[in-house]
């Protein structure tokens, strides 16, 4: 992935709380730390002394301080469950494990044309290869892929070509299948296009056609969206695992903190609602204890705040797109934990945007 520097401001900000007023204490101008936390001022330009004053402030090292490669950021889709669970990483690959026909197609189309329309991402879709199967091939043209991609290319050469064109000038996305890593493909075009100059490319990979590929191996991931047939069964989209699905970032720790927090709880719960919805098969809900019902009620109504109508699934669903920032996610989900949305029905929490 791309060598980017960038600075650990989640980790600044938790450990030094009044940033500026503690930079002005030890001789360094609030302008400058501003910008370098902002990414104005790139960190390869940034003084020595003033690296190591916020370091000796955080109590961390250099290393600590100094983000590289597929740590680059937090990249917000809007997408709830997402960017909560399991954001993506700017300049960094995300593996989709999933069965075909979950949904795993539309969600790639849906973060193409956000990340182009929002963010101005170039966006490359890495077709099969011709030794592909026929259904392969179809399966990858599928989900609205082709029309979120402004350039489709076939081989790697055509790929390289077009990273090197579009990256000059803004971040790309580029969506291609697992294959591209069992062939080595992927990482000798990560070499190709690695230089100077050149802006993050972000990849999103996509599986197979059968089960079996579930288990065939996607390389490094800095994210992993796993799919669940469950979800899917009961009508919940996007059906990404809150449990299963990860990121360096949340791994890691290098987000807010009460990003983190907020995350950490929100697996909690839906884990205990997972193995609550198995008890009561066997058991009435009245016989669970006071904190289990609590669980139970309140499971509910986040993993339906969770589902999400996407924009490219507005003429299938009728339901229009929507979305929402990090913030309001957070503040939906910290309201539902808390036990603020226990009067609202499930349904109503059920695709929709923030939670108002």
């Amino acid at each position: 992935m791309n060598e980017e520097l960038v600075l650990n401001v989640p980790l600044l900000r938790r450990r030094v709380p009044n940033l500026t007023v503690a930079a002005r204490s030890v001789g360094l101008r609030s302008a400058t730390v501003s910008d370098l936390c902002t990414g104005k001022i790139p960190v390869g330009r940034a003084e020595v002394r003033t690296l190591s004053a916020l370091a000796s402030l955080a109590g961390c090292s250099i290393d600590e301080l100094i983000l590289r490669g597929g740590l680059a950021g937090f990249l917000e889709t809007g997408i709830k469950a997402l960017d909560l669970l399991a954001p993506m990483v700017r300049g960094g690959t995300v593996g989709c494990v999933a069965r075909s026909g979950v949904g795993q197609l539309v969600l790639l189309a849906e973060i193409m044309n956000r990340l182009r329309e929002q963010r101005d991402f170039a966006t490359i879709l890495w077709l099969p290869s011709d030794g592909a199967s026929v259904s392969l091939r179809l399966f990858a043209k599928g989900g609205d892929l082709t029309s979120a991609a402004e350039v489709t290319c076939e081989t790697r050469e055509e790929v390289a070509a077009a990273v090197v064109e579009l990256g000059s000038r803004r971040d790309v996305l580029l969506v291609a299948h697992q294959e591209t890593v069992l062939s080595g493909d992927l990482f000798q075009l990560r070499e190709a296009v690695d230089g100077p100059g050149n802006r993050p490319l972000t990849v999103a990979l996509f599986g197979g056609e059968s089960a079996l590929d579930e288990e065939a191996p996607f390389g490094p991931l800095d994210t992993l969206w796993r799919f669940d047939l469950d979800l899917f069964a009961r009508g919940l989209f996007p059906a990404i695992d809150p449990i299963a699905s990860t990121s360096v970032l949340t791994e890691g720790a290098q987000l807010e903190a009460s990003h983190l927090t907020l995350a950490t709880r929100a697996r909690s719960l839906l884990r205990r609602y997972r193995d609550l919805r198995v008890i009561l098969k066997v058991r009435q809900a009245d016989k669970l204890s006071a904190s289990d019902q609590n669980a139970l009620r309140r499971g509910e109504r986040l993993e339906a705040f969770m589902s999400q109508p996407l924009y490219v699934a507005e003429e299938m669903t009728s339901r229009p797109g929507a979305s929402a920032s990090l913030a309001e996610t957070l503040d939906g989900v910290r309201r539902i934990l808390d036990g603020a949305a226990d009067q609202i029905a499930p349904e109503e929490l059920k695709y929709i945007g923030p939670l108002v």
